[in-house]
């Protein structure tokens, strides 16, 4: 998780070991590990535009203009109608249970899910002046980082979850996941801890160096390490995607926006990670893909929320009574009674 030290450590003289290489050479293979993890050299493609072309500057302005809408889009519609759908699922879960004292099986599992994508979308917040980006020291920025890995593995795994428990509710087995799936709060727990562990592996792949020095913050640092991406790929999206996937196909079940926006994102993702691999910044369009991508993933948590409100029985039960007793009050305000003289 530290930059490699380069320093030779003396031998014990009770054996030898006989290597080919001579100390250049291990000097050098030091060095290049180290450059591996020196990421001073990265900045955005829209920071560093030299080219005078004409065609090349109105592609930059382009694109600028493209994420700039794109932005402003998913602040005026995504982001109200998700907290809306967020706080209503919040509000009939508490009711429900003041008045129920329980919750049906899989509600915190569905809580925690919801609570982790108000989360992420509170932290979208940080792209609300794309295509600029917020300043903030490397600390500030790696604290964003590891509150953002939190929900986002949370949400992926609590999704996770939830379709296991369906499987097995359909399929059942007396294996020890489905004893576990059977006590919702130990799995939230399980959940939490896993995803608290990996955000602060994400965490200490962003790097140990300049905390204090201040620089272009995204919620996946552009300055993190190229392992910070492939944790991120393997942990977040393809070992809890393989399960979501086998239980699409077991439950025949058709639900696969979430997928497929996760897959653009974390393809984006394993791109970024190519370009530092190759010491290269890439290019605007680069950039620009890489904004939308983060936007879609941000779009996505306000439309699971949004289809947890209309499908959940209890949060689809709890708004039709709400718009029933709406429409009994203009009726009976309308027609007042005339006392009889």
């Amino acid at each position: 998780m530290f930059p490699y030290e380069c320093a030779l450590t003396p031998v014990s003289p009770s054996f030898s070991i006989s290597v080919s290489t001579s100390p250049g050479q291990e000097q050098a293979g030091c060095a290049e590990r180290m450059s591996a993890h020196n990421m001073t050299w990265i900045s955005y493609p829209s920071k560093s535009l030299a080219s005078t072309s004409l065609e090349e500057i109105e592609a930059f302005i382009a694109s600028q203009n493209v994420i700039s809408r794109l932005m402003h889009c998913y602040i005026a519609f995504f982001v109200p109608t998700g907290l809306i759908a967020g706080v209503c699922i919040l509000v009939i879960f508490i009711k429900n249970y003041v008045q129920n004292k329980a919750m049906e099986h899989s509600d915190p599992l569905l809580l925690h899910f919801t609570i982790s994508n108000i989360m992420m979308i509170l932290l979208s917040f940080t792209v609300i002046n794309r295509p600029d980006y917020i300043r903030a020291t490397h600390l500030a920025c790696s604290v964003l980082s590891f509150l953002f890995n939190f929900s986002y593995f949370s949400s992926q795994h609590s999704l996770m979850l939830l379709l296991l428990i369906l499987l097995l509710k359909r399929f059942p087995s007396r294996t020890a996941l489905s004893t576990v799936t059977q006590r919702p709060m130990l799995c939230v727990g399980c959940i939490l801890l896993c995803a608290f562990c990996l955000a602060l592996t994400q965490a200490l792949l962003v790097g140990t160096d300049n905390y204090h020095s201040e620089t272009d913050c995204q919620l996946d640092p552009l300055f993190a390490w190229p392992e910070y991406e492939i944790v991120k790929f393997t942990f977040g999206f393809v070992i809890p995607s393989f399960l979501q996937v086998l239980s699409f196909i077991t439950l025949l079940a058709k639900n696969i926006t979430t997928f497929i926006c996760r897959l653009f994102y974390n393809i984006m993702i394993l791109f970024r990670t190519t370009l530092k691999l190759q010491k290269s910044i890439g290019t605007p369009k680069d950039e620009l893909v890489m904004n939308i991508a983060e936007i879609v993933l941000f779009s996505e948590s306000c439309a699971s929320l949004v289809l947890i409100l209309c499908l959940h029985k209890p949060c689809k039960d709890r708004i039709l009574q709400v718009i029933r007793s709406c429409r009994r009050a203009p009726s009976t305000t309308s027609h007042p009674d005339i006392p009889v003289t």
